[in-house]
């Protein structure tokens, strides 16, 4: 009889540790690693691993999957790419706690601030919770490819316990800080993570609205803070414009950190008209740490930008009057077909306003042409906007950035996209992007999986970091053993999940075996796959040969096994 249920031969094993790596099997037994080295032993199922990396599957800290895994066995783009454990909730926005009444409000608050079509969002939604530990519930019914976990989101809780003075953004009273403390820890209690806070001007709902949670008292958010860490487990996580002027933030920062003993991440990126300012969020993150708190700041891979074209949420054309009266009701390749019409194109060119549309996430940058490219096939990330912006071909080319934006977008019967890289991107390369996921307290994060599904495709990150960082890029490469254990182990120990994300005896049988000469990103496309035909932007990569979940395959080459050994994890774990 064979001694494992798997043995992984001949590999390189990098184990997540940040050693480097070396030859040898991987045994697994009960849904745990058993033996790394030599394995003398048999296994029920034996896998060839020579010229491969067997890495640990890698847990993504930031994603939005809080409505897709109500409905969706499946949690893709984010599993395509090495991920097998996903932490939702973030950014402050979910559906629970959640009573009928505010159903429609939540919806129109993740509509706007994460981009995922309300009416999928109306027909996929089953609400057959209205607490936090009854939403935990209906996640444990379904069945998934990888393991996932959430937190409690704070806009949910505000809503809850405020209703519609939440979205008016009053100071909530003491019963009602007392009502969000408890439930925030009721919520811990029944596994949730942690609990997550957004403070910041680009989270507001369809509506307009800014997010419930941006103008909360600091007294709120020091009791929530407090009354999770009363319950001895639980993380914070915090997006913010950290404006390093103005102190108060960082001031709050410090009083949740102080007043919970727990550890907290917040979201790291350039932008803003100063694009150095990430420096003093890391030299904040680092003095916070000196002083014995545990502070992260969680960093992208690459710029976090927006895609643009017919099949997107955003486009340059998307205000002209001529394309909204006449186009924008018709399928995608009508559109392209009546645009191709050099009559219809001189029409709509002539037309054309600076007028956008402030209340969707990127409404106001449909015409930065100067940060726009062409979105290739495979996609550059590191763009060299002096040659390939639209507005410096413009001059080049002897045309209008609209003109050359308007035959990217109706080629291919409508599917052409452009790329605009905004954040991380201030000084026209990812010099800085290097500097934040290198730093001592910055873990890989922010790839929004799940999330603006018609704007933004960053769940591939991880792969990013590997194809890219560790492998591709021409100056500044990061160490491949250092990469895998960044958003391997770093990232689970970031949550308190601690029985994952190291391929050594006794921890999770999470297994990535990875062939970096093929390791291909390919353009992400549009499926409408959603809820009511909603539409959501994928990408697919190749060289992922096997990924493992307690030791049992869920993709091989990138395609679903069918298997399904995925749970909802409730609250931190030990090996």
């Amino acid at each position: 009889m064979a001694e494992f249920d798997l043995v992984i031969r001949g590999g390189t094993v990098i184990d997540g540790s940040g050693s480097d790596g070396f030859s040898a099997d991987v045994a697994v037994a009960n849904g745990k690693v058993a033996e790394v080295g030599k394995v003398r032993g048999s296994g029920t199922r034996e896998v060839e691993a020579a010229g491969a990396v067997v890495a640990p599957g890698f847990v993504d800290i930031h994603t939005h999957f809080d409505g897709q895994a109500t409905w969706d066995n499946y949690l893709q783009p984010t599993s395509w790419h090495g991920v097998t454990t996903a932490i939702m909730g973030n950014c402050g926005v979910g559906f629970a706690p959640a009573i009928p009444d505010d159903h429609q409000r939540l919806i129109k608050l993740m509509e706007g601030v994460e981009d995922i079509p309300g009416v999928a969002l109306t027909e996929g939604l089953s609400w057959d919770w209205q607490t936090f530990p009854e939403f935990l519930d209906a996640l444990e019914r379904i069945p998934h490819d990888v393991d996932f976990a959430t937190q409690v989101p704070h806009a949910a809780l505000r809503v809850r316990a405020m209703g519609t003075r939440a979205s008016a953004l009053e100071i909530a009273t003491a019963e009602e800080v007392s009502m969000m403390a408890k439930l925030a820890a009721e919520a811990i209690e029944a596994g949730a993570l942690g609990f997550s806070t957004s403070r910041t001007l680009n989270h507001k709902s369809s509506d307009g609205e800014l997010t419930p949670s941006y103008r909360a008292g600091v007294d709120e958010l020091v009791a929530i803070a407090k009354a999770i860490g009363e319950t001895g487990t639980g993380v914070l996580q915090l997006v913010s414009d950290l404006p390093i002027k103005d102190q108060s933030e960082f001031e709050l920062v410090t009083r949740m950190l102080e007043a919970s003993g727990r550890p907290m991440s917040l979201s790291l990126a350039q932008g803003g008209p100063n694009p150095d300012r990430y420096k003093g969020i890391l030299q904040f993150i680092t003095d916070m740490n000196e002083a014995g708190h545990t502070l992260r700041g969680q960093a992208g891979a690459r710029a976090i930008g927006i895609i643009l074209g017919l099949e997107c949420t955003l486009h340059p054309f998307m205000m002209n009057p001529v394309f909204k009266a006449e186009l924008a009701h018709l399928p995608i390749a009508e559109q392209a077909k009546r645009m191709s019409d050099p009559a219809m194109k001189s029409r709509i060119l002539g037309a054309q306003t600076d007028e956008k549309d402030k209340n969707i996430i990127g409404g106001e940058l449909i015409d930065f042409y100067s940060h726009m490219v062409y979105l290739a096939d495979p996609p550059d990330y590191e763009p060299d906007l002096s040659t390939q912006s639209l507005l410096n071909r413009s001059a080049t080319e002897n045309r209008t950035p609209e003109d050359i934006a308007y035959d990217i977008m109706v080629e291919d019967e409508g599917k052409g996209k452009l790329y605009a890289p905004l954040l991380n991107y201030g000084h026209g390369n990812l010099n800085a992007v290097r500097e934040m996921l290198v730093h001592p307290h910055t873990v890989p994060g922010l790839s929004d999986g799940g999330a603006h599904v018609g704007t933004i495709c960053d769940g591939s990150f991880p792969t990013t970091l590997l194809q890219y960082w560790a492998r591709d890029r021409e100056h500044g490469k990061i160490p491949l053993p250092f990469v895998i254990n960044r958003q391997a182990r770093a990232t689970a120990e970031a949550v308190g999940l601690l029985d994952r994300g190291l391929l050594q005896p006794g921890y999770k049988a999470d297994i990535n075996i990875i062939d970096m000469d093929e390791l291909h990103l390919y353009r992400p496309t549009v499926s409408f796959d959603l809820p009511a035909g909603g539409r959501r932007l994928l990408q697919r990569v190749d060289g992922y040969k096997h990924t493992f979940l307690n030791g049992i395959e869920i993709y091989h080459d990138g395609e679903a096994t069918g298997e399904l050994p995925g749970k909802l994890v409730r609250g931190e774990q030990s090996v």
